[in-house]
């Protein structure tokens, strides 16, 4: 959350065990947090385009109690202040995620870590393993809208959903005068979400404004439109078979009637390249905040294997 409205929140997210800035090369600025248990196993998590970590608390909040988790939004999103647009791009984000993994260690202490992200999140962690190596012990990766390969038959679905989506976020409203008026826009557009991440969502995503007294989006819709409409690498779907890091897809359900491509890439490229996956039943694309204990489950499952997982407390 950017900054409480004059009224409590009913739902918000408890303040870090520490915090520390990341300065990037170009001057942006990412804000990282850890809240959990510092001697516990490190999970590293982030979010998709347009909106905010706070807004998963549902599903990274309980496993604070397990694990060191530490959360960070992109640059421009959520906490961060805003820098350029002309800085707002996917080779960014990839040298941004390499930036905080070191000062992570550097701030409090190298441990192996897994990597647990969602759709921008996760296309960029997988850039990102390629580009740098095996920085995270393993990825979890939530429905990557990773572009497919030529040739693909999916390619036509993924290309048309986002240029739709592109385009539906440069028409968002910019401001508002309550969070809670973004919260219930979301409420009547996703109507899946556990009922506190609407407001947890739409605080994460706004910051005050107090010149005016509105709350205007901390991502501009335009930032956001622009890596909708450059998300469009075909070479990243084959390269994945060489990742050096082992990586789960965890995806939205391919059988919904309603289905996004991320979800239907997920199963086809895994599939294809032979990578651990696992559809969770009745999710969309955001699937941790719809069935975050189920998302939790399918994240153990492939950490346990790997000395990454926490013990079960009973």
């Amino acid at each position: 959350m950017n900054e409480t409205n004059e009224h409590q929140p009913m739902h918000h997210v408890p303040g870090a065990r520490h915090t520390f800035d990341v300065k990037m090369k170009d001057g942006a600025t990412i804000h990282v947090r850890q809240h959990g248990i510092p001697g516990a196993p490190r999970i590293v998590l982030s979010h998709g385009n347009g909106l905010a970590i706070d807004g998963y608390f549902p599903f990274w909040g309980p496993l604070r109690e397990r694990y060191e988790v530490i959360v960070f939004d992109f640059r421009n999103h959520g906490h961060n202040p805003l820098h350029t647009a002309q800085g707002h791009t996917w080779g960014n984000f990839v040298n941004d995620m390499d930036a905080v993994w070191h000062a992570i260690n550097r701030e409090l202490g190298a441990k192996p870590a897994a990597g647990l992200f969602h759709s921008l999140s996760g296309v960029t962690a997988a850039m990102h393993a390629l580009k740098y190596g095996r920085r995270f012990d393993a990825l979890v990766l939530f429905d990557p809208p990773v572009y497919p390969r030529e040739g693909h038959p999916i390619q036509y679905m993924q290309q048309s959903d986002k240029d739709s989506l592109a385009s539906r976020a440069a028409r968002r409203p910019e401001r508002y005068k309550d969070p809670m008026e973004l919260a219930k826009q979301f409420g009547r557009r996703f109507k899946s979400w556990v009922p506190q991440a609407y407001e947890l969502m739409a605080r994460a995503t706004l910051r005050h404004d107090r010149a005016s007294g509105d709350w205007i989006l901390a991502c501009p819709r335009e930032y956001e439109a622009q890596v909708f409409s450059s998300a469009a690498n075909p070479d990243l779907w084959p390269q994945m078979a060489h990742c050096p890091v082992p990586v789960k897809l965890v995806c939205g359900d391919p059988t919904l009637e309603e289905v996004m491509a991320p979800s239907l890439i997920g199963r086809a490229m895994a599939e294809e390249l032979g990578l651990p996956y696992e559809a969770i039943a009745g999710t969309s694309h955001f699937l941790q905040i719809e069935r975050p204990a189920e998302c939790i489950r399918a994240v153990e499952s492939f950490l346990a294997p790997l000395g990454l997982a926490a013990p079960v407390t009973l």
